[in-house]
C-alpha cells in the first residue's frame, strides 16, 4: 500500500483557507508534519515583519517543526501586492519542490488563492512619487473627488467602486496616471497561474460562526497579552503613510488612537475585535462568490479530510 507520502506527487500543492482565527496555521502544521510539507504563507498581513504579534503569525517554535515560508518578509513601509505574492509564491514553489516537500498554502486572503489558482494582470510598478500626489490629493479632497475624477478617466473601474473605497479608487487613480492606461485594460493582460486548480487538494474551513467569534475575541486578549500595544506603538513611532496596507492591519489603527490618548485601551480592543468579526463574516461571503467549488470543511475533522483527498 502506498504511503501518504508516496501519494502526494500526483497533487501539486495543497491549499488551506478560511476565515480569520480558524485555525489554519496549526492545520497546515499538523498536515506538513504528517506528510512532509512546507507552509507557505497566504495571508496579505502575515508578509510584514513589523507585524508579529497583531497578525498572529506562526511563532519561531511552530516555524522551527516544519519549513515556513513567506513570513514576515517584507517592511511594512513596502505596499506588497498580489502580484508580488505571485513571484514570491513562484520561487516558494521552487523551493519547495528542490527540497521534495509538499507545499502548503494557508491563509485568509482570497485574491492570493484566486491568483494562484487563476493567474492575475500584470500591472507595472507605480513610481513614488504618483503615489505620493495622489495619496495627498486623496487626504486634501476625500474620496468621493477622487472618484469622480476616476470616473472620468477608467469610468469601468470606477462604476465597480464604492464611492468611499479609498485605497482601491487611489490604487485606480495611480494605475492610469502612472501608465496612461486604465487598470481595467491592464487586468486582461497578466501572469499565468501557478497552480493547476484540478491538481491541488483544497478546502476552506468553515466553523461554526458563534465559536468563531469567540476565538477571535479571545486571540485579540492574548495578543495584547504577548505584546502587541508594544509592536504597534514601535510601527506608529515610524510615522508611514497611513493608506499602507500593513498600517491598516486588523487591531493597528485602533491602537494608535489609543497611543495617541483619544480613546482607552478597552476601547480600542472592542472596536478591533468587532472590525475582526466583521472581516470574518465578509470572509465567508467572498469564497463563497468567488470559489464556490471549495469545500467547506469543519476545522475539527480537516487534517482527515485532506490527508484522504491527496492519498487518492
Amino acid at each position: 500500500m502506498q504511503s501518504v507520502q508516496d501519494n502526494t506527487q500526483g497533487n501539486v500543492a495543497v491549499l488551506i483557507a478560511g476565515p480569520t482565527a480558524s485555525g489554519k496555521s496549526a492545520l497546515a502544521l499538523a498536515l506538513a508534519e504528517r506528510i512532509g510539507g512546507v507552509v507557505v504563507n497566504t495571508d496579505s498581513m502575515q508578509v510584514y515583519r513589523d507585524l508579529r504579534i497583531i497578525t498572529a503569525r506562526p511563532n519561531a517554535a511552530e516555524m522551527a517543526r516544519v519549513p515556513h515560508l513567506l513570513y514576515g518578509h517584507v517592511d511594512a513601509a513596502e505596499n506588497y501586492s498580489v502580484g508580488r505574492f505571485l513571484r514570491d509564491a513562484a520561487a516558494a514553489l521552487d523551493e519547495a519542490r528542490a527540497q521534495g516537500r509538499v507545499p502548503i498554502f494557508t491563509g485568509g486572503s482570497g485574491l492570493y488563492f484566486k491568483a494562484l489558482i487563476a493567474g492575475l494582470a500584470a500591472i507595472p510598478p507605480i513610481p513614488g512619487e504618483i503615489r505620493a500626489a495622489v495619496r495627498s490629493q486623496l487626504e486634501a479632497c476625500g474620496p468621493a473627488a477622487l472618484h469622480a475624477e476616476l470616473s472620468r478617466r477608467d469610468p469601468v473601474a470606477a462604476a465597480r467602486l464604492r464611492p468611499a473605497d479609498r485605497t482601491r479608487i487611489a490604487r485606480a487613480l495611480e494605475v492610469v496616471e502612472a501608465t496612461g492606461r486604465p487598470i481595467t485594460d491592464w487586468r486582461q493582460e497578466g501572469l499565468p497561474p501557478l497552480l493547476d486548480a484540478a491538481a491541488t487538494a483544497k478546502i476552506f474551513l468553515a466553523p461554526d460562526r458563534a465559536e468563531l467569534y469567540r476565538r477571535i475575541d479571545a486571540r485579540f486578549d492574548a495578543m495584547l497579552s504577548a505584546g502587541a500595544l508594544d509592536e504597534v506603538r514601535a510601527l506608529a513611532a515610524r510615522r508611514l503613510d497611513p493608506l499602507l496596507p500593513a498600517m491598516k492591519a486588523h487591531g493597528v489603527p485602533w491602537l494608535i488612537r489609543h497611543l495617541s490618548g483619544e480613546i482607552s485601551l478597552a476601547a480600542a480592543a472592542a472596536e478591533a475585535k468587532k472590525d475582526t468579526r466583521h472581516y470574518a463574516k465578509r470572509q465567508f461571503t467572498w469564497f463563497r462568490h468567488q470559489l464556490a467549488d471549495w469545500p467547506r470543511v469543519d476545522p475539527a475533522t480537516a487534517c482527515e479530510a485532506l490527508v484522504r483527498e491527496i492519498g487518492r
